[in-house]
């Protein structure tokens, strides 16, 4: 199963990293294979990239992704392949899955996501229903959906050491559930497969951790391709003990700011990158783009305003933030119809299956995209007729995708790292 060969929003010459990584593609994906052999792959995973032209770097990766309605249709298949793949490699003999959502029912852009997951689960072979830890749901409901669809959500039960629905027992639990708000009673201690395990959840799981593992991956495959990992790696840092609403921690998230700022500064000055650096502040759990803000100077987060703190204060779930990553900022050159975009890379098991550009009209190339107002172009296939390097010419726009996979499969080895 092949990278699919997907265009960009950009256009123009190949940078310097994608050819090298182009020109290393055989080692790459031996290096790859390798890696899966001693490393088992999260089940599945979407990465946020950030294409600088000068750097080219996953700011996020999420272990439960909630878009895969915003994949393109012609992605399908390989998603049912790849789903198919997986499963042999957790629960060979998997027949029945119990797909168990978020708990919000009014946001039915998500619910999509839950029903465009749910098929193809079903075109792998499996009977799928979805069961609800909302305690709302008590009877069946069936709910409608902006494209004419629709869901039907089941309370979820609990027999001795395994979860179900009343008339149904699965081999398989899938969460797409990221447990913001901490691991239900009801799912510990199971004694069927969990996918992803529950350490994958925000309840556990830091931003910090991710991208520890990641450096580690990093730095092994920079020596391979012979590149500074600094390219397809942004610095990061670890604050904590903070509170927003009092201003706890305050002086020491802006120094540690200020000393990464400097830092970039120095890259910028060796690699001849004429940008104003900025670092990203954001809670070291959790999703949905809440507690982000993009800053210049330490100074600008001494004194917030009430507004900035209550916003940096809480996330999903109502949980409190005391505890960040300060994370270097990648502006984004890519545009789609003259926005702002951000591609958005999927991947089941170790397979990239397709992916999305998130675009936001209102928003910098220096600004978190992930926000109220974003929306979504699917990514599309190159033309059919492009052979994976388009005979030579190193800035189509396939080989340009190609680089793209590579980084967002670094990340989900780091994903592995991470869960083990």
């Amino acid at each position: 199963m092949s990278v699919p060969h997907l265009t960009t929003a950009l256009t123009g010459p190949l940078l310097d990293l994608e050819r090298k990584i182009l020109a290393a593609q055989p080692e790459i994906e031996h290096w790859f294979r390798n890696q899966w052999q001693e490393h088992t792959p999260p089940f599945y995973g979407s990465v946020d990239l950030r294409n600088a032209g000068y750097k080219l770097a996953p700011v996020d990766m999420n272990l439960f992704p909630g878009g895969f309605n915003n994949l393109n249709p012609e992605f399908h298949p390989l998603a049912v392949q790849a789903t198919m793949i997986a499963l042999e490699g957790y629960c060979p003999d998997a027949r029945r899955v119990l797909l168990i959502p978020e708990n919000h029912t009014r946001n039915t852009f998500y619910l999509q996501n839950v029903a465009a997951l749910a098929k193809i689960l079903r075109q792998a072979g499996l009977v799928v229903r979805l069961g609800s830890m909302n305690p709302e749901i008590t009877t069946i409901t069936t709910l409608d959906l902006p494209d004419g669809g629709q869901v039907t959500l089941e309370p979820i039960v609990r027999n001795g050491k395994r979860v179900g629905i009343a008339d149904f027992d699965p081999c398989v639990v899938l969460l797409n559930n990221d447990l913001s708000a901490g691991i239900p009673a009801i799912l510990q201690d199971i004694e069927q497969t969990l996918l992803p395990p529950l350490n994958a959840g925000w309840a556990v799981r830091r931003k910090t951790q991710h991208f520890t593992a990641y450096d580690k991956v990093v730095e092994e495959f920079a020596a391979l391709i012979d590149i500074d990992p600094w390219v397809i790696n942004p610095y990061f840092e670890h604050v904590d003990g903070l509170d927003f609403h009092s201003r706890a921690g305050e002086d020491k998230l802006a120094a540690t700011v200020d000393t990464m700022i400097e830092k970039i500064r120095v890259k910028y000055q060796q690699h001849g990158i004429d940008q104003v650096p900025y670092v990203i502040v954001k809670a070291n759990a959790g999703t949905y783009g809440m507690g982000i803000m993009s800053v210049k100077s330490g100074e600008e987060l001494l004194g917030l305003n009430r507004k900035q703190r209550n916003k940096m204060s809480v996330i999903k779930e109502g949980m409190e933030v005391h505890d960040v990553i300060v994370q270097e900022g990648v502006p984004t050159f890519e545009q789609i119809n003259a926005a702002v975009a951000e591609p958005v890379v999927y991947m089941l098991d170790r397979f990239v299956i397709g992916g999305f550009y998130r675009v936001h009209t209102g928003r910098g190339i220096d600004e978190n995209l992930n926000a109220p107002g974003a929306h979504f172009v699917p990514l599309a296939f190159a033309s059919p007729l492009s052979t994976p390097d388009c005979d030579g010419s190193p800035d189509c726009e396939a080989n340009r995708f190609y680089s793209y996979g590579v980084v967002a499969r670094l990340a989900l080895l780091a994903g592995s790292l991470e869960l083990e």
